[in-house]
């Protein structure tokens, strides 16, 4: 089966996305900065969506340019992942808009805990096919990022109900963490000839 019209279809679903968390930042009636103050909290928590939908976004990219075929399996497991990200928007909201409540930071940690889920639920259909499990295997490697990354979130869920804070730094650090660039599929990819010219 093609690749072509998931990764369209993909592209197409995060735009949206993007554009739905932008749409929460109201414009402010005032001209002056202390008009912007009270829109502070909502554009952190917009930042922050952003930067990890852009991860997802890139590490989407790279992923399936790795990948020679897809199947029906791969088909869902990419809807569910696009589904738990299309709650992204409407958790970065509930948040910002109250200020970094405990239960709204809970829910944006358990969002992003289902997010990772589905990643590696997709992952794990596109290696069950025969002619990308020898690719994608050597550039996953220990995948040790991917592995971290849920139990931080599920960390940061419970530190959400001590203090809300810790929970915020703690999915900060799980952004920075997959903002640091990972090279391997790329490098498997020129490797073999196959980034020339893209």
């Amino acid at each position: 089966m093609e690749k072509n019209r998931l990764e369209a279809f993909s592209d197409g679903v995060i735009a949206i996305i993007i554009t739905i968390m932008v749409l929460e930042l109201k414009v402010p009636h005032g001209t002056d900065l202390q008009s912007l103050a009270p829109l502070l909290p909502v554009f952190l928590s917009y930042l922050l969506s952003f930067i990890y939908v852009g991860i997802y976004w890139n590490n989407h990219h790279h992923f399936y340019h790795a990948t020679r075929r897809v199947d029906g399996r791969v088909l869902w497991a990419n809807l569910h992942l696009l589904f738990w990200m299309s709650l992204i928007p409407f958790v970065t909201g509930w948040m910002g808009e109250n200020h970094y409540a405990p239960l709204p930071v809970a829910m944006y940690g358990v969002v992003l805990l289902m997010c990772a889920i589905a990643w590696w639920i997709m992952q794990q259909a596109l290696l069950c096919l025969p002619g990308n499990r020898t690719r994608l295997s050597e550039a996953l490697g220990g995948d040790i990022k991917g592995k971290i990354s849920p139990l931080c979130y599920l960390l940061a869920i419970g530190l959400a109900w001590y203090q809300t804070w810790l929970a915020g730094a703690l999915y900060l650090v799980v952004a920075l963490m997959w903002l640091v660039p990972d090279r391997r599929i790329e490098c498997m990819l020129y490797g073999e000839g196959e980034g020339e010219g893209d």
